[in-house]
């Protein structure tokens, strides 16, 4: 049952990054490659890889998928709390642990976590208490450059 439930998760996480990529000013720079049959290793991806801080946040971002359908990339590090008017986003949290923003309410979050972020819903603020939060994120529909809502 196991290996069922991994699996549901990670089609969940796959389509969440569709939602998820174009959150970091770095990742709209970025040109995903064309589609294509391949293996990501993001374990294995180092700070650098991901790519370069973004400009007053502490968050990396790689896309690694770009479709007109949704976005798949790869984040480390916190972002601002805030909201996606038009776009849905499911995270799966890959490294560190700590409490994450969701709706009003901080949860906790770890390694192998599913977070489903509904578009209008409050997310992020996070902070991390054992290593550095790295997520798989998918956003659908892609995120437009303009959608990112801050709260304070």
């Amino acid at each position: 049952m196991r290996p069922s439930i991994i699996a549901c998760g990670l089609g969940a996480a796959f389509l969440a990054g569709l939602f998820a990529a174009r959150l970091a000013p770095p990742a709209e720079a970025q040109q995903a490659p064309a589609l294509q049959p391949r293996i990501v290793n993001l374990m294995s991806m180092t700070e650098d890889e991901i790519g370069p801080l973004a400009p007053g946040a502490d968050l990396r971002s790689r896309t690694l998928v770009a479709t007109e359908q949704g976005t798949v990339a790869v984040q480390s590090g916190n972002v601002i709390k805030h909201f996606h008017a038009d776009a849905n986003e499911i995270q799966l949290i890959l490294d560190g642990t700590g409490s994450f923003w969701l709706g009003d309410r901080q949860v906790q979050v770890k390694p192998g976590d599913l977070v489903i972020i509904p578009k209008g819903v409050v997310h992020a603020g996070s902070q991390a208490t054992t290593g550095r939060f790295r997520a798989l994120a998918i956003k659908l529909p892609p995120q437009r450059p303009d959608d990112v809502h801050r709260v304070d």
